[in-house]
């Protein structure tokens, strides 16, 4: 059995030893670093990008994507005209060989598929770190810039708009209906902290979605990231539109479902009446006034459909990136309509949408009624279809 002496020699040389190990280590790390760095330097100034991944243009859908000819929509939930439309809204400079346009392929396959990083990685020949790294800087990326795809209408749009929603409601009486506005929940895994907060009216934890659109069913404006236990009309008091009474203008109306207030002031807001109607004009008015609203619906339904594998489930992100994930399913939404991707929504998408909403609330101090507003459109209705 060893003695004192030698056990105590051999821990302190063992000490020694660990301690120049970290020290190499470290030091070896620190000439990596430097080395990286000069190398980086050089290649800025010589206006030459940092080639840090090969990117391997023999992996299958990538073969795709370079082929012009080819369709992507299969692999994508994009044609290619609405991925160069997107790859054009985000064009930027990026520090590695293969540019900007892998990091959006990436970022639009995984939102596509809902599959995990490590798949992904696999299906570009890139690391899984890639991957996560891509993904978050994207989508990061559409965040800040949700403005180049989702932005209120000029004012000499808005008669336009008008006139399209003069058609989808059957009645020229609405030509002054600018937007319908409506709520939409995404399931998503809720934290922790404050859990019973996400469960909804429908016994799902989720998160809401607000969004008003137009005519042709364009998100005009996006509010994401309340709770699903929350109503639609505190998301909408609590929504930057609302508090700046920046949208509709005056003389010009949103139409919105029973679960909002009727309004005038602050903002222009029609409600369909509450059922049972009483009588032939307000039945009238809720037909005409239905036609109008659902393009929001539809708008919800369709973007479910396009990102189903992603937003038909729990949205396997972390409670916090899922507001941002969702925002970006919503500007993609836009870019498709901008370049003539058309889809229609799945019946049973349509279904999740469509269940019936929770009650409204009452009026508070600041606001104005809008029911003589309502009794006044009905009045015109029925008498426009009397003719």
């Amino acid at each position: 059995m060893p003695s004192a002496a030698a056990v105590l020699s051999f821990a302190w040389a063992l000490g020694i030893f660990l301690r120049l190990s970290a020290a190499r280590r470290r030091d070896v790390r620190r000439r990596g670093l430097v080395r990286r760095v000069g190398i980086l330097l050089d290649q800025i100034q010589s206006g030459h990008p940092t080639a840090y991944c090969k990117l391997n243009q023999e992996v299958p859908i990538l073969r795709l994507w370079f082929n012009v000819e080819a369709e992507l929509q299969q692999d994508f939930r994009l044609t290619r005209r609405a991925m160069q439309g997107l790859q054009r809204l985000l064009q930027r400079e990026q520090d590695h060989g293969w540019g900007s346009q892998l990091e959006d392929l990436i970022y639009v396959y995984w939102l596509a598929h809902g599959l995990s990083y490590r798949v992904v990685s696999s299906v570009f020949g890139v690391p899984k770190s890639t991957v996560h790294r891509v993904v978050h800087r994207v989508a990061q990326l559409i965040w800040k810039n949700l403005k180049l795809a989702i932005r209120f209408p000029l004012p000499e749009e808005l008669d336009a708009i008008g006139q399209g929603f003069g058609q989808l409601s059957g009645t020229p009486v609405l030509n002054s209906v600018v937007s319908a506005i409506d709520g939409c929940h995404f399931r998503v895994k809720p934290p922790s902290l404050h859990r019973i907060d996400y469960l909804n009216y429908k016994g799902l934890f989720s998160i809401n979605m607000q969004a008003i659109c137009d005519s042709k069913g364009k998100f005009l404006d996006i509010f994401v990231g309340y709770p699903g236990s929350v109503h639609d009309t505190c998301i909408m008091k609590n929504s930057t539109f609302y508090r700046t009474q920046q949208y509709p203008p005056t003389g010009y109306i949103i139409l919105g479902d029973g679960g909002y207030p009727c309004l005038d002031k602050p903002i222009g807001l029609i409600t369909p009446y509450k059922e049972p109607v009483r009588g032939r004009t307000e039945s009238c008015f809720n037909y005409h006034h239905s036609r109008g609203r659902s393009i929001v619906e539809r708008a919800f339904g369709v973007m479910k459909t396009r990102w189903r594998s992603t937003l038909f489930k729990a949205l396997e992100v972390r409670p916090t990136f899922s507001p941002v994930g969702i925002a970006t399913c919503a500007f993609l939404h836009n870019v498709c309509l901008e370049n003539e991707d058309m889809l229609d929504p799945d019946d049973d998408v349509a279904q999740d949408i469509f269940d019936p909403q929770p009650p409204r609330e009452a009026l508070v101090a600041n606001e104005s009624s809008g029911r003589a507003k309502r009794d006044e459109l009905a009045a015109l209705i029925s008498g426009h279809v009397q003719e």
